[in-house]
């Protein structure tokens, strides 16, 4: 039987060059998609996956994510006050529980899997956990990760998330080698390339941002093995895994917003803002009067 997935790391030290200047002084994680932040709808997410324990793995600039997931006592009090309860929910209903949150500066920008690697100390060897990045925000009926987690439960292994890319596009991904039918949701891997030309891509299905993973990786990760980009390639470490443990592509239900560039972040506004009653006529009329 499978161990139970109680552990998630978020990996959230990177620069937000593709954002600047908002990115100057805040976090790419906190740019809201209508009135959420990336980073919260990733905690959200993990939560309805069952995940008890959260790790965020930060860098230099990045207190306002530790704020965030911290009560805001002044403001709560003035809220309290005024009786604008509906609003005082929204600051603080959702936050994990004292002790289940960690944060961890990455130091260096080494790659996502030094950042996975920064986060050792907080998982043993043999357990499993979840790896979930902000930039990818997927739209669904069932969380992505939840559906990840049901599977891992019913077989274990390790999961990764795909998306069918086009084939022009593998060069700005992770793309898995399949070693079963890629016609079925669940499929059997055997390799991983990272960002591979597309002449040379073992298929189209591209690794985002959800990963279920197993603490064996770590010693993978130790080597410091420099992959594409002169970084920490978490891809290059599953690889090497794959080779012994069962290593599983997932084709999830819903639909992946690519947040970490500009038109995937405002068609994510767009899609989360028509899905709201109290927007979606504005929405549509904003959209009309524009000419388009």
């Amino acid at each position: 039987m499978a161990k139970k997935l109680r552990k998630a790391v978020f990996p959230v030290g990177g620069l937000g060059t593709r954002f600047l200047p908002a990115t100057k002084v805040m976090p790419k994680e906190m740019l809201p998609i209508v009135d959420k932040p990336l980073i919260q709808y990733a905690y959200e997410e993990a939560v309805a996956a069952g995940i008890e324990q959260f790790i965020f793995v930060t860098g230099r600039n990045k207190n306002v994510i530790n704020n965030h997931f911290d009560h805001s006592y002044e403001l709560q009090q003035i809220l309290d006050e005024k009786e604008k309860q509906t609003e005082l929910e929204l600051t603080k209903e959702w936050l994990p529980e004292a002790g289940n949150v960690a944060f961890i500066r990455q130091q260096e920008p080494l790659g996502l899997g030094h950042a996975v690697w920064c986060a050792r100390n907080y998982i043993d060897d043999d357990e499993p956990f979840a790896v979930l990045l902000a930039d990818d925000i997927v739209q669904s009926n069932t969380p992505c990760l939840k559906q990840m987690a049901n599977i891992y439960n019913s077989q274990g292994g390790s999961i990764v998330a795909v998306n069918e890319v086009p084939p022009h596009k593998t060069n700005s991904y992770g793309v898995i080698v399949p070693s079963g039918d890629t016609t079925q949701n669940i499929i059997p891997m055997q390799d991983m390339v990272e960002k591979p030309e597309p002449a040379n891509a073992p298929s189209n299905l591209a690794i985002i941002g959800r990963y279920i993973l197993n603490g064996g990786i770590f010693k993978h990760l130790q080597e410091g093995k420099i992959g594409a980009g002169g970084e920490i390639q978490l891809t290059d470490a599953m690889a090497a895994m794959a080779k012994t443990d069962n290593y599983y592509a997932y084709k999830f239900e819903g639909k992946r917003y690519d947040c970490g560039n500009k038109l995937g972040y405002l068609e994510a506004n767009l899609a989360y803002a028509l899905q709201r009653s109290d927007m979606y006529d504005g929405v549509k009329d904003i959209v009309k009067s524009l000419n388009i």
